[in-house]
């Protein structure tokens, strides 16, 4: 998404003491536990190094980071909160949470059955009485323009 144009219209649209807020936690792509890790990589396997991204492409870095954006713009008044958090999976969950992601999409895979089959049997490899574990930061970017009330 053009970033700075989102940034104006709401700017242009939202009350005077509105908060902007961007937060996330990342994706199973980008987390690093051990299961995670390799699951990644079974996923590059079958699909080829770069990560894909939307209906047609590969996923792309941001050139620029959320709070450079907000810096730049009315909302530059900047909190930044970061929430550890402890997620548990099962197997089924994970392969559930795969199909509705653009990087592990179904119609991606030439044997998406297959694909699944190596999936489950790598993630109950991983499971620890049938749970995978994933920590992480949730993260709340909290904007506001300078001066407006909290």
């Amino acid at each position: 998404m053009d970033r700075p144009a989102v940034l104006a219209m709401a700017d242009r649209v939202a009350s005077p003491h509105a908060a902007v807020a961007i937060m996330g936690d990342g994706s199973l792509w980008t987390h690093q536990a051990e299961w995670t890790v390799a699951l990644q990589s079974l996923i590059q396997s079958h699909l080829g190094a770069e990560r894909r991204a939307g209906t047609t492409g590969t996923y792309r870095e941001p050139g620029r980071r959320y709070e450079d954006d907000l810096a730049e713009s009315a909302f530059s008044d900047v909190a930044e909160h970061r929430i550890p958090f402890h997620r548990m999976w099962t197997p089924r969950s994970v392969l559930g949470y795969l199909r509705s992601t653009s990087f592990a999409r179904p119609d991606l895979f030439a044997d998406h059955a297959g694909f699944e089959g190596q999936a489950q049997a790598l993630l109950l490899q991983h499971a620890r009485d049938g749970v995978l574990h994933e920590d992480g930061v949730f993260t709340v970017l909290l904007a506001r323009r300078p001066g407006a009330a909290r």
